[in-house]
């Protein structure tokens, strides 16, 4: 009974309403947030390297919180967000589906949860523009109060 429901697709479309409906309140109340997801379905622009994708398990936990948060957006039907990774904060735009989010986590308590196993029908992605991401990284990096970011050079 359960997997014919979390295998329907009315209902994996519904969780995936659900999902953005909860995380555009999470925007208008500038609640920081984390979401687990299906690292499967997740784009990086531009890619991760190599060592830093091996780190990831099927089920990643990303926190939407500072620089993070404030980049944040849905279009699409995607949720996307620019994050720095490993040791060298290595910036990348991450693009999860919104039906690849299977819980948006508050002060570490799940307040929602996707149990629908269905992959929905994504329109196709627009290209990133990569002058688009270096103007972003340039603007992130001449603030100074996101030094605290960047690894000292010594």
């Amino acid at each position: 009974m359960l997997e014919s429901l979390t295998n329907n697709k009315e209902f994996a479309q519904l969780m995936q309403k659900h999902t953005q409906e909860v995380i555009i309140h999470f925007f208008k109340e500038e609640q920081n947030f984390g979401i687990l997801c299906k690292i499967e379905d997740v784009e990086f622009s531009p890619a991760l390297p190599k060592d830093i994708v091996s780190e990831f398990r099927p089920l990643t936990l990303f926190f939407l919180a500072g620089y993070t948060f404030e980049t944040a957006h849905i279009k699409d039907d995607y949720l996307t967000f620019e994050a720095g990774f490993g040791a060298e904060n290595f910036g990348s735009i991450v693009s999860v589906p919104l039906y690849s989010v299977m819980q948006i986590i508050v002060d570490e308590t799940p307040v929602m949860i996707n149990l629908s196993n269905q992959k929905i029908e994504q329109k196709p992605k627009k290209v990133v523009d990569k002058k688009g991401v270096e103007d972003s990284m340039a603007s992130f990096l001449s603030n100074p109060e996101n030094s605290r970011f960047m690894k000292d050079k010594k």
